[in-house]
């Protein structure tokens, strides 16, 4: 079996190792919603991961809820993302944009006073970082049929403007709680229409992004993430083991560069093999991970790669760390969402100081 350290071909993207930097939101955009030099000093940093995954990145101004996170959807974002993946690609690494949309979980404050949207006009548990503070949910818009397309053709043309900033391929976000996930879910759908009710009704917007995505730039530059988990965010569904097999039945259609799955390794993994079982591609796990258990995930056929979070958070060089046993950096919680070069680009490199 492969080790952490091999390469590994995902659809379009050749690997250099199965070390891949997972999708972190670190809130250093700024109002602008632009991305910035510092943060390609960041990823740049990072370029070492067989494959990083950017932070979730609203693909239009009614998916955005996260204050000081980048955006995909003007002109204006799209050039400053070309220098951040000009900066990763000349320090040698390979990075996929991910497309967000978060659904009924951002708040008025961040849309002129508009409600946010969601597959059913149900309001999540608990409250919204919003530009005043903490607030709670409101309930949120149910998309009609009309507004289903225009925010799959938002997808789609925010995927459109990854591949025209440089980025070698997208991630669709379809995971812990947001737009998709809110669809997916039976605690969160009660549609009574094509788009709710049985797992194959509740699935059909998700493989319709997917087959927007993939119209547009190819499938074998488009990732997947899904988190077929109860609790995280308050989503919840009756029947996990049917709704995510069905959904890896139905992706083995559309040949994607990966399924990234986002399952707790810290306890046994429930779901996580029985869509091995079925899904025929690339499989990515995260979630909870250490070189130990990553290991041995593929050891036993489980995974491909996996992708690690708050380890590439507090250490850039996380994969030569790994190769050579080498201790790593203790992490700083109190800045993984806010502040500019603390907790960000501080973190040292091996045999180096801070």
């Amino acid at each position: 079996m492969p080790t952490l350290f091999d390469p590994l071909t995902a659809g379009a993207l050749t690997l250099k190792n199965r070390i891949w930097m997972a999708p972190l939101t670190r809130a250093r955009a700024g109002e602008s919603r632009i991305p910035n030099d510092l943060m390609a000093t960041y990823y740049s940093q990072r370029a070492s991961a067989g494959l990083m995954i950017s932070e979730a990145t609203a693909i239009s101004r009614i998916g955005y809820g996260w204050k000081n996170a980048p955006g995909i959807y003007t002109e204006a974002q799209e050039k400053a993302w070309a220098r951040v993946t000009k900066s990763v690609h000349e320090a040698g690494g390979q990075m996929v944009l991910q497309l967000w949309h978060m659904g009924r979980l951002s708040h008025p404050d961040f849309l002129d006073g508009q409600l946010p949207v969601s597959a059913s006009a149900i309001a999540a548990e608990g409250v919204a970082r919003s530009l005043e503070g903490n607030k709670p949910y409101v309930t949120p818009h149910a998309l009609t049929k009309d507004e289903i397309q225009s925010t799959i053709d938002d997808y789609q043309k925010a995927a459109i403007r990854a591949i025209a900033a440089g980025f070698d391929g997208v991630e669709i976000h379809g995971a812990n709680g947001y737009l998709i996930d809110q669809f997916l879910r039976d605690g969160s759908n009660t549609r009574s229409d094509e788009y709710g009710g049985p797992i194959a009704h509740r699935v059909r917007f998700l493989l319709e992004v997917v087959e927007a995505v993939t119209a547009a730039i190819g499938p074998e530059r488009t990732g997947l993430r899904l988190s077929p988990m109860n609790g995280y965010q308050n989503m919840h569904d009756s029947n996990l083991e049917a709704l995510f097999t069905h959904a890896a039945k139905e992706l083995n259609k559309h040949d994607l560069a990966f399924l990234h799955v986002r399952e707790t390794a810290s306890q046994p993994l429930l779901v996580t093999p029985l869509m091995r079982k079925i899904y025929d591609g690339v499989m990515v796990g995260n979630d909870a991970y250490d070189f130990a258990r990553a290991q041995k995930v593929l050891d036993d056929g489980l995974l491909d790669a996996v992708a690690f979070g708050v380890p590439f958070i507090a250490n850039p060089d996380l994969v030569e760390r790994f190769r050579s046993g080498a201790p790593l950096n203790t992490a700083r919680p109190e800045s993984f969402y806010k502040g500019a070069v603390e907790g960000y680009t501080d973190y040292p490199f091996m045999g180096k100081a801070a």
